[in-house]
């Protein structure tokens, strides 16, 4: 074998060689690569609140927005057109960006806006007041009073009494919600009582002139703590008679 033949073989190995190692990076370089796999996510829109919407609310357009939520995260609650909600009534408060659902609202034939605020067992009141009974104007939605009646019995002869105790305030004249805090003078305070309550107050009224007086909010409940008395029995001896306590 000639020289050149053996350079030209050289050569050729090397080429060769080259080649090989090149195909092989490229196997393994695609060996490497990982597999993405595209996932479709269907989305379709929901109403959420564009804004805070107070309980007692009535919903209006500028209330609510819409937003793109995955189809598989959709509840039957949820809606997808703002036509539905349009003058309903807000049960709870709902927040800025939440998704508005069914058991946010009152159900239908529920009524006004303070009608769907009265709970379970309870009654709305309302009562005239003036300057001084509507404590000047410092009562808000939400506070909580004391009532006072206070029975004249004539010239320098009155007695007063707390008939009622924590009663909630649901609206002053006729207004349900406020984030006012200014002292309005009010001619008519609507409470939140029970069945009970509303007689003992409609009582109190009719036998003489009440008065509210404002709780503190952060003032802690009182306990009541129940006294056992032991039962008692009469001993008669003759024309003697005596009163026994029975123990355990």
């Amino acid at each position: 074998m000639s020289r050149n033949q053996i350079i030209l073989l050289f050569l050729l190995s090397i080429l060769f060689g080259l080649a090989a190692v090149f195909f092989a990076k490229q196997w393994m370089d695609s060996q490497l690569q990982p597999q993405v796999e595209v996932e479709v996510v269907e989305r379709e829109p929901v109403i959420i609140a564009a804004q805070e919407i107070a309980a007692g609310s009535v919903i209006e357009e500028q209330h609510l927005t819409t937003k793109l939520l995955e189809k598989s995260w959709r509840s039957e609650d949820q809606f997808t057109s703002a036509e539905e909600l349009l003058g309903q009534v807000v049960a709870t408060s709902i927040y800025q960006g939440e998704i508005v659902s069914r058991i946010r609202l009152t159900t239908p034939g529920e009524g006004s806006t303070l009608a769907s605020l009265i709970p379970e067992n309870k009654r709305a009141v309302t009562i005239r007041v003036n300057d001084v009974i509507g404590v000047a104007g410092f009562l808000l939605p939400g506070n909580k009073v004391d009532i006072l009646n206070t029975i004249s019995y004539g010239q320098g002869s009155a007695t007063t009494k707390t008939v009622l105790k924590e009663i909630k305030v649901l609206a002053v004249d006729q207004t349900a919600k406020t984030k006012e805090n200014k002292p309005v003078i009010v001619r008519a305070v609507t409470l939140e009582v029970t069945p009970r309550e509303a007689e003992k107050l409609l009582s109190a009224k009719s036998k003489g002139q009440i008065q509210l007086t404002l709780r503190n909010p952060h003032e802690p409940e009182e306990k009541v703590v129940k006294r056992y008395v032991a039962p008692q029995v009469t001993i008669i001896k003759g024309t003697q008679s005596s009163n026994v306590r029975v123990r355990d």
